[in-house]
C-alpha cells in the first residue's frame, strides 16, 4: 500500500466521468527475481497520472501486466467504469484495447511495407471493427476518416507524410496517433518523449492536453521529469517493483525517499 500526500490525490475517487484501473495482488518474477509486485494500486482516478522510479523499479512491466502483453503470476486488473468492473487480466491484449485501455510501445514498432496513411487508417478500422479491405475498397469511408486522420497529420511534420515514417521519432509519433486514433479512455504512454525535439515534445503534450480535456486519461512512465512535473495531476512513485508512494508532484519530488533512491539531492 502506497503512502499517500494525506491532500485526496490518491486512492480510488476517480474524477466524474473517468474509468479506472484497479490492481490487486499483481505479482510477476523472472526466475527468482521479483519484478512487480503490487498489493492495491488504483490507476487513473486522476487525468493525468506519472509513474516514475529508478531503473528496474518494474513500471514498464507493470504496463504490460495491465495489457497482458506479460502474464502475471498472481494477481488481477480490472476496470471499472463506475457501473461494473471488467477482468482485464481474463483478457487477450486486442480486447482490452476495444474496451478503452491502450498503451504505446516503449520499442517503436516497425512500419515497413505500410505507408504513414496506410498504418493510421488501419487504426481506424480497429476502432469501428471494420475489415481492413472494407476501408480501402469503399471510398467514403477513406473519405470520412480521413479527415479525422489529416487532423492528426497536421500537428507533426513527418518527412514524408505521403510515404514512410523514418526515423524513430516519427515511429514513436507515429505510434501515438495510432493509438488516440483508438479513442482510448486510459492510455498508457511508456516514454512517449524519448528522442524527441524539445518543440516535438512541446507538440506531443499540447496534443495530449487537449485529449484529456475531451475525457481522456494519460498514465504516463517518463525518463524526462519536466514532463512529469508540468503534465501529472498526480505521481505515482515505484521502487523495487511496488509503488510506496503517490501524491501531486511537488510532494514527490521533495520527498526525502524519492531524492535518496531516484532523484539525489541536486534536484532539490
Amino acid at each position: 500500500m502506497s503512502e499517500g500526500n494525506g491532500q485526496g490525490t490518491e486512492g480510488g475517487a476517480a474524477a466524474p466521468g473517468r474509468a479506472v484501473i484497479r490492481i490487486r495482488g499483481l505479482t510477476k518474477s523472472f526466475g527468482d527475481q521479483t519484478v512487480v509486485h503490487v498489493d492495491d494500486l488504483v490507476l487513473g482516478a486522476q487525468p493525468v497520472e506519472g509513474l516514475i522510479g529508478p531503473n528496474g523499479a518494474g513500471k514498464t512491466t507493470l504496463m504490460r501486466l495491465i495489457m497482458r502483453s506479460t502474464r502475471a503470476d498472481t494477481g488481477s486488473v480490472t476496470l471499472d467504469d463506475g457501473a461494473s468492473e471488467v477482468a482485464l487480466s481474463k483478457l487477450a491484449p486486442h480486447r482490452i484495447a476495444s474496451l478503452g485501455v491502450v498503451k504505446t510501445n516503449q520499442v517503436t514498432q516497425d512500419f515497413a511495407g505500410l505507408t504513414i496513411w496506410d498504418s493510421l487508417l488501419l487504426a481506424v478500422a480497429q476502432r469501428r471493427d471494420e475489415r481492413p479491405h472494407r476501408i480501402y475498397r469503399e471510398r467514403h469511408l477513406v473519405e470520412r476518416y480521413g479527415e479525422e486522420i489529416q487532423s492528426y497529420l497536421d500537428v507533426f511534420e513527418f518527412s514524408e507524410p505521403g510515404g514512410f515514417a523514418h526515423s524513430t521519432g516519427e515511429k514513436k509519433l507515429l505510434d501515438l496517433i495510432r493509438c488516440l486514433l483508438l479513442n482510448p479512455k486510459i492510455l498508457l504512454l511508456d516514454e512517449p518523449t524519448a528522442g524527441l525535439p524539445e518543440d516535438v515534445t512541446a507538440q506531443v503534450i499540447e496534443l495530449l492536453r487537449a485529449k484529456v480535456a475531451a475525457g481522456m486519461s494519460v498514465i504516463i512512465v517518463e525518463h524526462d521529469l519536466d514532463v512529469i512535473w508540468g503534465f501529472s495531476d498526480v505521481v505515482h512513485f515505484m521502487a523495487e517493483g511496488d509503488v510506496i508512494l503517490e501524491g501531486d508532484p511537488d510532494y514527490i519530488r521533495a520527498h526525502s525517499t524519492v531524492v535518496e533512491k531516484y532523484l539525489g539531492s541536486g534536484h532539490v
